[in-house]
Order: structure tokens, then C-alpha cells, then sequence
């Protein structure tokens, strides 16, 4: 892997309900390489957002907090920045792509002025400068009519041309590392096609490393070289993207991989599900997360906690079927 840019070690996020204290982040460790594409898949729920949240400490306090784990970017623990210090890492040296841009966006300022203002925040230049500056990224995000939608408003644009608007909002600073939250969420195929093709070229000519985060694994399979499948805050499975989508070893990565539309599959079969639900992140489990949805579970899924594990460190897999395989059993 390339030299390491990015490293969470052990993190840990809880949020206070009227439930009781929701664990959306379990102990999570990962790395991401320079000018690597890391992808971060999983249902609606299991914690991907709130990983984003946390490393560039955006979690909402309160209920929110980090619990415990380290955040370590180009060297640097950002959770022991103060606020100021981190303002600073934010848009500059880490960028972010949010999920939905209608309310990402200023609804009361011109698109014009938030391009403008990191540039203005971070690399010192004047309003006017600024605002070339932001004119030649609207263009390079191929917004139409550039020059005159640098004074309109974000309800004045279509999905795509405001998802093309944070990305040259999170691109200005020429960033080291941009974390794209579900970047394609809402917009019809052809549409998400540009915003991923824009996203690779810009990538490519800024050398930069992505956080892609989505639960459409079609996406990850044309964009990301690595994955990380996530199940109620924990990572549950580990491999490049290649070896994922060969040899899923999880039963819940199985599922998801099965309930993917195929153009090849023979007759009109439906879908596949994963029956049940998420457990609640409230809910404290001795044992797998999953083994309540699993057809494979066993014995010590409902009574001890698994590692991930695995013979190839580059493929690692939170299941005891891995260190039993012998239980293991064909399914369709």
C-alpha cells in the first residue's frame, strides 16, 4: 500500500438517546494510503457517516462524543487540536462531500461566495481573487453558464449541479485527503456517472486520497481500490476490491453482494434479502452482530465476540466461520 496517510486506531462513538447510549462507532481501526481510494460500504445505520463526522470532529456534542481511539492524519493526533487549529485542517487539508447538498449548502448566500470562502479562509486570497478563483471551479465542474451562476442561489440549481458545487467547494484548496459522504445519492445513473468521472479526474490530476462512502457497492466496485464493509459500527470484512468481489467471506457481505441487480441472471429472479433487521445500536451483544440474521450461526456466534481475522492480512474478516470453516454451509 502507498505511505499512509490517514490512521484510525480503536474509535469509538456513543450518542445519548432516550433509549439509552446508542454505540454508533464500535472500536474501528483503518488506515488510508496516499492518493489511495478507500471505500466504506454498509446499510443505511451502521456507522459510516458518523466515521466521517468524527475525523474531521463534526459529531455533534451533544449527545454525541468520541469515546476513546485515535485519529491520525499525515502524522498528526486531530483529536488533540483545539478547535481553532482543526478549523484550519478542515477544507484545507481534509474536504468533505456531504451527503445531501440542499442542506449542506447556505440556502441565503450565492454559490459564487461559498466557493469563495475557503479560499478566502485558508489561502488568504481578496474577495476578488477569490471569486476568479471560484469562477474557474465551476467550470472546472462543468456547470453550465459558470460566469452567471456565481450569483445564484442553491435552490435555483438541479441535484447534480449543486452536488458539482460542493465538489468544487471541497476541490479549491486542493486537499490531501476528500471524504465523499454518499456523493451520488438522489441523482439519476447518468448523472451519478459525470459526479464519479469528475471525481476520478480531479483525484488524478490533484493527487489526492478519497474516503468513499456509499451502500451501493456497484459504485465501490468502479471506483474504490480497497473496501471496508461496516455492520451495526464495526467493521465486519477488510480486502482490496478485486478480492471482495471474489471471494466475500461474511455472510453479511455475501448478502449484500447477492442482492445486487444482475443483467445476466437467467429469468426474472427476485432480489435476494438479508431477512431481519439492524439490531438496535443500543442493544449490548455478547456475541456476533450479525449471528441473529446469519443462516450460518453456530454455537460461539451467540456467546463470544469475534476478531477480525484472517490467513491473508490483506483480507480479514469479523466471522467464526473463518477459524471453523468447517461449519460453514452452502447457501443461496
Amino acid at each position: 500500500m502507498s505511505a499512509e496517510l490517514l490512521h484510525i486506531q480503536d474509535l469509538a462513538v456513543e450518542f445519548q438517546t432516550p433509549e439509552g447510549t446508542a454505540r454508533a462507532v464500535d472500536g474501528i481501526t483503518f488506515s488510508l494510503g496516499k492518493g489511495e481510494t478507500l471505500g466504506l460500504v454498509g446499510e443505511s445505520g451502521c456507522g459510516k457517516s458518523v466515521t466521517s463526522l468524527s475525523i474531521l470532529g463534526l459529531v455533534p456534542r451533544p449527545p454525541g462524543r468520541i469515546t476513546r481511539g485515535e485519529i491520525n492524519f499525515n502524522g498528526q493526533d486531530l483529536r488533540k487540536l483545539k478547535e481553532d487549529q482543526l478549523r484550519r485542517v478542515r477544507g484545507r487539508d481534509i474536504a468533505m462531500i456531504f451527503q445531501e447538498p440542499m442542506t449542506a449548502l447556505n440556502p441565503v448566500l450565492t454559490i459564487g461566495r461559498q466557493v469563495a470562502e475557503p479560499l478566502m479562509a485558508h489561502q488568504g486570497l481578496s474577495r476578488p481573487e477569490a471569486h476568479k478563483e471560484a469562477l474557474a471551479w465551476l467550470e472546472k465542474v462543468q456547470i453550465p453558464a459558470a460566469r452567471m451562476r456565481l450569483n445564484d442561489y442553491p435552490h435555483q440549481l438541479s441535484g447534480g449541479m449543486r452536488q458539482r458545487v460542493m465538489i468544487a467547494m471541497a476541490m479549491v484548496c486542493h486537499p490531501r485527503l476528500l471524504i465523499a459522504d454518499e456523493p451520488t445519492t438522489a441523482l439519476d445513473v447518468t448523472i451519478q456517472a459525470q459526479i464519479l468521472a469528475l471525481m476520478a479526474e480531479l483525484k488524478a490530476a490533484l493527487a489526492m486520497a478519497i474516503l468513499l462512502i456509499t451502500h451501493d457497492l456497484g459504485v465501490i466496485a468502479q471506483n474504490a481500490t480497497r473496501v471496508l464493509v461496516m455492520y451495526a459500527g464495526e467493521i465486519i470484512e477488510e480486502a482490496s476490491t478485486d478480492t471482495l468481489f471474489e471471494d466475500p467471506r461474511h455472510p453479511y457481505t455475501r448478502g449484500l453482494m447477492r442482492s445486487i441487480p444482475r443483467l445476466d441472471s437467467p429469468g426474472k429472479q427476485p432480489l435476494k434479502e438479508i431477512s431481519g433487521t439492524v439490531p438496535p445500536l443500543t442493544e449490548r451483544i455478547a456475541g456476533c452482530k450479525f449471528a441473529a440474521r446469519c443462516p450460518q450461526a453456530f454455537e460461539i456466534c451467540r456467546r463470544a465476540h469475534p476478531e477480525l481475522m484472517g490467513d491473508n492480512p490483506g483480507h480479514r474478516t469479523r466471522c467464526w466461520l473463518i477459524r471453523y470453516p468447517r461449519r460453514r454451509r452452502p447457501h443461496g
